[in-house]
């Protein structure tokens, strides 16, 4: 029997696809659906920090200001109390899915300030989440904050969060440092438990007809999977954490590169979405499959078998490969 059970962040799980955040995680019967397909946790939606403050009606009050000469400024802003199901929803979630099923639930909290996430990363765990994923998701356009006081304050909220907080912390970051192995040894020494690797900026897009600025999300492709999975390759050994990929895992060689770069867990969102729930059970009957075909008998054993500690040629993570990967493409002669 090939042994596919991995720790992530202090969880035993039995597997290493994980439900990251989406729609999909948002209901009881989906989680029961999902664990049923073998999926080994879930990570649910996003609390925004945004939502803990029209909570606390502050946010209410300033958004209140200058409605009555300008009324369609509140319509920059979306409905923030019924994104997701709100702060009191997400708590209520978090209890009945524990409830309902075995797997690990993690809950996940969107901000940037320090006052966005103590108390309520508190009130997740009292409520029975198994671990929380904080997701640092930020667009620095202030040029005069300069990229050190950015790092500093990411790795001071780590630092709180942890010191509040009992079960595990997974830090979601964005490929968008100067020095990426250098921050991630820093979070790691703040108190990640785990790394995610990486956030998905959505960027927003132009109506050139009607000068509007327009959100558009489309869900992940597989090309995405090389930038985890390159960065993931890289820091496995280096840091002492938890590694997980999440974009662009999408099939089952997706799961298998992601886990030889070093990944203890792979994240799944946009191929649920697309195929149905029922794909992380194929994903896994696939996987099982291909260990035994390679004769592996557990999925450790090949855990950072492609990284950068481990491969012959550690430069092919570093510059010199940049010149192989454009030499590789020749034009085709007529």
């Amino acid at each position: 029997m090939i042994d596919i059970t991995t720790m992530y962040s202090g969880l035993a799980l039995q597997n290493p696809l994980i439900a990251s955040a989406s729609p999909l995680t948002e209901s009881i019967q989906n989680i029961v659906q999902l664990e049923d397909a073998g999926i080994a946790a879930v990570v649910l939606p996003s609390l925004f920090e945004e939502q803990l403050r029209v909570e606390s009606e502050s946010l209410d009050l300033d958004l209140s200001r200058g409605v009555d000469e300008f009324p369609e400024a509140t319509t920059y802003f979306p409905n923030l109390t019924n994104y997701n199901m709100g702060p009191d929803g997400y708590l209520e979630l978090i209890q009945n899915a524990k409830r309902r099923v075995r797997i690990p639930i993690i809950a996940s909290l969107n901000g940037s300030t320090p006052g966005g996430w103590l108390s309520y990363a508190k009130d997740m765990e009292q409520a029975g989440a198994s671990a929380i994923e904080m997701n640092l998701y930020t667009v620095e356009c202030d040029a005069d904050r300069t990229s050190e006081a950015v790092e500093r304050s990411y790795c001071a909220v780590v630092e709180l969060v942890k010191a509040k907080l009992q079960i595990p912390i997974a830090v979601k970051i964005s490929p968008f440092f100067t020095s990426m192995a250098h921050m991630a040894r820093k979070l790691v020494n703040s108190g990640a438990d785990a790394l995610v690797l990486f956030n998905r900026f959505y960027q927003p897009d132009f109506d050139p007809e009607n000068l509007e600025v327009v959100p558009r999300l489309e869900l992940s492709r597989r090309y995405e999977l090389l930038l985890r999975m390159h960065w993931t390759a890289i820091l496995y050994g280096k840091v002492d954490a938890s590694l997980a990929v999440t974009g662009g895992v999408h099939e089952t060689e997706d799961v298998l590169k992601a886990v030889m770069a070093g990944a203890s867990a792979v994240m799944m969102t946009s191929a649920l979405l697309a195929n149905g729930i029922r794909h992380a059970h194929r994903i896994l009957e696939e996987l099982r499959r291909w260990l035994e075909d390679h004769e592996y008998h557990s999925i450790r054993e090949m855990t950072g078998c492609m990284s950068q500690g481990a491969v012959a040629d550690p430069a092919a993570f570093e510059r010199g490969n940049y010149m192989k990967v454009l030499s590789s493409y020749s034009l085709m002669r007529r």
